[in-house]
């Protein structure tokens, strides 16, 4: 190991870190470890809640672009999003990251991305490992994973068990295709057409493919104000993320229900209809493999379906929830 280039990476990455303290972080960055303090009179009978995760072979776009300083917003909003659906306020983020050589700059960009992202979430970075691993990585290689830490009060737990068959769903427009898909997206669009324009004018293919992953934080707690204001609440979420609409949006409904989704109900971002097309994909698999335009999906009651849309500007009104049967499918689009 470069000792003098490891010290400067450290050097970068407790600067990035220390940018997003807050006042329940103690003794800083660079320790053992991490200290977090926080009010349990805040959250009454707490419950932590917590998530791990990585960018999958995006990671492959950045490196081909030679562009580190967007994996890390990425890295924390796949994070952050899979403890909203749950209803939970995040309190810090710490992350790891792998190189086959280490370069300052490099780090610099990466980790600069991931403080920025928690800075946008008002949360702390407040540890993390950096290890440079020569025999696992190639030279100019690296991993990336994430994790996160939030809490929420019992009693505001969105757990899916006031979801009934009629519900409305709605739907939250990805900023693209997130961090999911990215090994079939290489396949039909790589690396050697990145360059080229996207069909809707405005930047490169490979611009709309690094695009950041979307953080539904602030959409999600504006939503639960404007519906607690009524009396009401969210019945569920589901953050669509690897394994398509089919493999998450049933994972926060009760057995015997599923959602009807009509398709063209959203506006679809131009990179999944030069996928689909260029990659002649059928409709089933573009959804058993993207998000297809809608990163998050949201349950609620049909009286409180106007409201909801009302109070999220973008958001979408996709479909319903229905009854189905045993071994039926608990996705359908019409």
């Amino acid at each position: 190991m470069d000792v003098e280039e490891a010290e400067r990476a450290v050097e970068r990455i407790q600067r990035a870190a220390s940018a997003t303290t807050t006042p329940s972080v103690l003794g800083g960055v660079g320790g053992f470890a991490g200290l977090f303090r926080f009010d349990p009179a805040v959250y009454p009978d707490p419950v932590l809640v917590s998530s791990t995760d990585g960018v999958g072979t995006k990671l492959k776009v950045a490196l081909g672009l030679g562009r580190h300083d967007t994996i890390g917003v990425d890295l924390v909003n796949a994070c952050l999003n899979d403890i909203v659906v749950t209803g939970a306020d995040p309190l810090f983020f710490l992350d790891y990251l792998a190189v086959g050589h280490l370069r300052a700059e490099v780090v610099e960009e990466i980790v600069g991305g991931v403080a920025a992202g928690c800075a946008a979430a008002g949360i702390p970075l407040i540890g993390g490992e950096t290890a440079e691993l020569p025999e696992m990585h190639r030279d100019g290689d690296y991993e990336l994973a994430g994790f996160i830490v939030g809490v929420a009060s019992r009693s505001d737990l969105i757990d899916g068990s006031r979801v009934r068959a009629g519900d409305i769903v709605l739907g939250l427009p990805s900023s693209g295709l997130h961090t999911n898909g990215y090994t079939l997206a290489r396949r039909v669009l790589p690396s050697d057409t990145w360059d080229g324009p996207m069909p809707d004018g405005g930047r490169t293919i490979g611009e709309a493919l690094l695009e950041p992953h979307r953080s539904y934080l602030d959409e999600v707690r504006i939503l639960r104000r404007a519906l607690r204001d009524g009396g009401g609440d969210i019945g569920a979420m589901s953050h669509i993320t690897g394994g398509g609409w089919e493999g998450n949006v049933p994972r926060t409904l009760p057995a015997g229900l599923g959602v009807e989704v009509e398709t063209g109900s959203w506006p679809v971002p131009a990179i999944f209809t030069l996928l689909q097309q260029r990659g002649d994909i059928a409709d089933e698999e573009m959804f058993a493999t993207f998000n297809v335009g809608i990163g998050l999906t949201v349950v609620v009651a049909p009286d409180q379906a106007d409201t909801a849309a009302a109070a999220i500007e973008d958001a979408c009104r996709i479909g319903r929830v229905i009854a189905v049967g045993e071994g039926e499918p608990r996705v359908r689009f019409t």
